[in-house]
Parts: C-alpha cells; sequence; structure tokens
C-alpha cells in the first residue's frame, strides 16, 4: 500500500552548509574583464557622441557619457558585490553553488545524476591560476553547474573526487 507521510518542518536547510568562497583573485580576473568591456564601450560611445553633427546629440554628448559612466559604475559595485556572494560546499553525496545579491540562487547537484565534469581555464584566469569546474548531468549540452575562480589545483581535486563517486569507487 502506498504512503506518503507527512515530514516534520525541522529538517536541516540548505542554508546550515558550511560554505566555502572562491579564490579572491578572482575579483582581479572579474575586474579585469570588466574594464576591457568597459574601455570599449565608453570609448566607442564617445568617439559616436562627439563626432555626431545631430544638433540633439551634440547639445547633450556630457550627458550621456556620464549616464553612461554612472550606469558602468552600478554595474561595477554589482560585480564586486556579488563576487562575496560566490560561495560552494562539497559534501558526501552533492555538490552546492551559492550565488547573487537581489536573487539569490542555490544549487545543488547530486553526485548521482552527474555525467561527467569538466575543467576550464580561460586566458585572464590561467594568469591567476584559477580554473572552472563544469559539472554536466543528463540531458543537456551546458552545464548545470559551473564554479568559476576555484584555485586549479583544488579544482583538480574536486574533479577527481566527484568523478571517483560518479565511476562507484
Amino acid at each position: 500500500m502506498f504512503q506518503n507521510i507527512q515530514i516534520e518542518g525541522d529538517l536541516p536547510t540548505i542554508n546550515d552548509l558550511d560554505y566555502k568562497r572562491i579564490q579572491q583573485s578572482y575579483l582581479m580576473v572579474i575586474l579585469l574583464n570588466f574594464f576591457v568591456v568597459f574601455t570599449l564601450c565608453i570609448g566607442g560611445l564617445s568617439v559616436a557622441l562627439f563626432r555626431s553633427d545631430t544638433p540633439f546629440i551634440m547639445e547633450f554628448k556630457w550627458n550621456f557619457l556620464q549616464i553612461a559612466l554612472l550606469f558602468f559604475f552600478f554595474l561595477l559595485m554589482a560585480r564586486i558585490i556579488g563576487f562575496s556572494k560566490r560561495k560552494y560546499a562539497i559534501r558526501e553525496r552533492d555538490i552546492s553553488y551559492k550565488e547573487g545579491v537581489f536573487w539569490t540562487s542555490i544549487t545543488t547537484v547530486p553526485f548521482c545524476r552527474i555525467q561527467h565534469v569538466e575543467l576550464n581555464e580561460a586566458p585572464v584566469s590561467r594568469l591567476f591560476k584559477l580554473a572552472t569546474l563544469n559539472i554536466y548531468t543528463a540531458g543537456d549540452s551546458a552545464s548545470d553547474l559551473k564554479i568559476k575562480g576555484l584555485k586549479k589545483e583544488e579544482a583538480l581535486r574536486i574533479k577527481e573526487f566527484i568523478t571517483s563517486h560518479i565511476n562507484g569507487e
């Protein structure tokens, strides 16, 4: 006979985990990438604004530039604050990743659902000896969990740990 008995509300929560922060040097990677994009965007906007002959643009070009700079400042602050919210935890049977400033998301992937694990190094991250751990589950070609900013050695240890669990060792 099928039963579905109610469970009491005193269950442990995922927030009770002891999350580890990603490497502090990953903030430099975020900032370098941000400033490359920032320089290209502001440079392109400046050229477009200052070469324009349109009276409206000529009159308000400094205002447009100030608004763009203010927008990029808020994006920069969001990146810096968001960096401090990136954390991960590994348990016996799963891995969890927590991120987000305004909208917090916690992703937990049980080892029994993992198909394979990949380690990637972006060019800027490689300068800081950092790597990204991509965890794939069945049914999709995109990674289900991506943890950026891990020390390469630690990412390799985590990958080996997960791989040994999914291979039944």
